[in-house]
Parts: structure tokens; C-alpha cells; sequence
């Protein structure tokens, strides 16, 4: 593509961020209405903090920057800016120049008989989770332990959690001992298909967001992987350790089964 097309798509760009942003009202985001507007719409900190993105990362976006952003960070603002799923795929062609991933349309789900199996482990804590450890289905013990009905679905990822989540890194007591296992882990799975837009914006974000992992994913590989974690602390129990044992349940997409068992002395 020319330098003149790709300077076309910014302002083309640009010009589409700012349409859909002056189209909305506080009010239609649940944002309370303070005093009178300049200008209508939402301002560019309100779309950042609606994202979940840094004001001046989308503003460099909006303003058309020759900045890469990720395919989760155009999911974000996509919701962020209410947009449809037309909107949103033209989004994608402006920003990336290729539709969006089938995965921001078609939710990953498991079997009823899966999710059965799960919710008869009872007290056992037990999630499925993918390749880049998103965890798409899980039994009422797990949401438990993890509160994943409560977050957003872009945020029910492990390792989001572990490496982002201030409020879960507290929870875990071992985190620099934890961690590492995790991301050694990813580094397994990032082998079986490195060229994954998705798992490539995973590693991308996490790498951004953390300056742990970036350290960790950009020196030698070490340490053993795991896909669980071994101990946590919960506002009732105290401070947990677990075991944890991991079925395949679906090979053509690589979901996984991780269930946690609690250790003797934890009881």
C-alpha cells in the first residue's frame, strides 16, 4: 500500500473515532452529567476509561499515529465506542487492514456435558481455559475462588490476572515464585501457534502492561510450567494451597480442563 493509501486510512481512521464518540452522551455509557459540554459526545479520557486503555495511547490512535495497537485494544474501544458488529469490522479494516478475529463474534463455549462434569466436582475449583489461558467456562467452587462472573470477558484471563490485576497479585502470597511458572507455560503454548494474531496481542499487552513479564519473556527461558495456582488467599479461608491436574477436553482447540484440589493442611 502507498504512503498516500495509508495516510488516507489514518484520516480515514481518525475521522471514524471521532464520529462515533461525538455520537454518544455520557448518559448513554452510565456516565453521571456534570455541569455543561463545550463540545458533544464523550471525551477521549472517558472512551480510554470505558476501554480500559491509557488516555495517551488512544489519543495518539485517534489522532491517527503511527502507533500498533492490538486486537484486544480495538475490541475495548470497539465496545467502548458502542459499536456494531458492522462498525466494528470496519473498524479492524481501518486499523488493520483485515477484519476482525471470528472470536469477537463467535463466544468459545463448552460442551453441556463438560460444564456438567465441572459442576459435579462441587467443592472442587475447576475452569476450562485456552491456549493463552483464557478461561471460557467454570464451576460455581472457581468463580468462587476467582470471581470470574464479575469481570469483564476480555479480563477472564489467568495470566492477565497473575501479571496486571494489583488486587490478585496481593492475593497471591508466592506471586514471585508463581509467576514465572506461568509465563513459562505461555511460552509452551506460544510455540504450538506462534503466528495467532490473538496469542500475539496477548504477549504484545501483557509486555505493556507488566514490566515483569517483559523482563521474564525477554530472558532465556527458565523455570517449570504450570497452568494452575498453587496457593491463594481468600477473604474467608485464609491462605490456600492447592494441587492441580490438567485434561484435555477439546485437542482441535486446544481447551483444557484445570482442576484444583486442596492440599491437607489448608482444610
Amino acid at each position: 500500500m502507498s504512503d498516500r493509501s495509508l495516510g488516507r486510512t489514518k484520516d480515514d481512521l481518525s475521522a471514524f473515532l471521532m464520529r462515533h464518540r461525538m455520537r454518544l452522551a455520557p448518559a448513554d455509557v452510565g456516565l453521571p452529567v456534570t455541569g455543561r459540554r463545550r463540545t458533544p459526545g464523550l471525551r477521549r479520557e472517558e472512551v480510554a476509561a470505558l476501554a480500559g486503555v491509557g488516555l495517551t495511547w488512544y489519543t495518539w490512535f485517534e489522532q491517527g499515529r503511527d502507533i500498533k495497537v492490538s486486537e484486544a485494544f480495538l475490541l475495548n474501544v470497539a465496545r467502548a465506542l458502542r459499536l456494531d458488529d458492522a462498525e466494528c469490522s470496519h473498524l479492524f479494516l481501518l486499523a488493520h487492514r483485515r477484519p476482525p478475529p471470528p472470536e469477537a463474534h463467535q463466544r468459545v463455549s463448552v460442551s453441556p456435558l463438560v460444564q456438567q462434569m465441572m459442576d459435579e466436582l462441587s467443592t472442587r475449583p475447576a475452569y476450562v481455559v485456552n491456549l493463552r489461558a483464557d478461561v471460557v467456562a467454570w464451576n460455581a467452587a472457581a468463580d468462587s475462588l476467582f470471581d470470574f462472573s464479575v469481570l469483564a470477558r476480555e479480563s477472564r484471563n489467568i495470566l492477565r490476572m497473575v501479571f496486571t490485576d494489583p488486587l490478585m497479585r496481593l492475593r497471591l502470597s508466592e506471586w514471585r515464585a508463581e509467576a514465572p511458572k506461568l509465563l513459562a507455560q505461555l511460552r509452551y503454548d506460544f510455540a504450538v501457534t506462534p503466528d495467532d494474531p490473538l496469542m500475539l496481542a496477548l504477549v504484545e499487552d501483557l509486555k505493556a502492561l507488566s514490566g515483569d513479564f517483559r523482563r521474564w519473556w525477554q530472558a532465556p527461558a527458565s523455570g517449570e510450567p504450570q497452568r494452575g495456582i498453587a496457593s491463594l488467599t481468600t477473604a474467608k479461608a485464609g491462605k490456600q494451597a492447592f494441587r492441580h491436574e490438567t485434561l484435555l477436553v477439546d485437542e482441535h482447540r486446544h481447551l483444557r480442563m484445570v482442576v484444583y484440589f486442596l492440599e491437607p493442611q489448608s482444610d
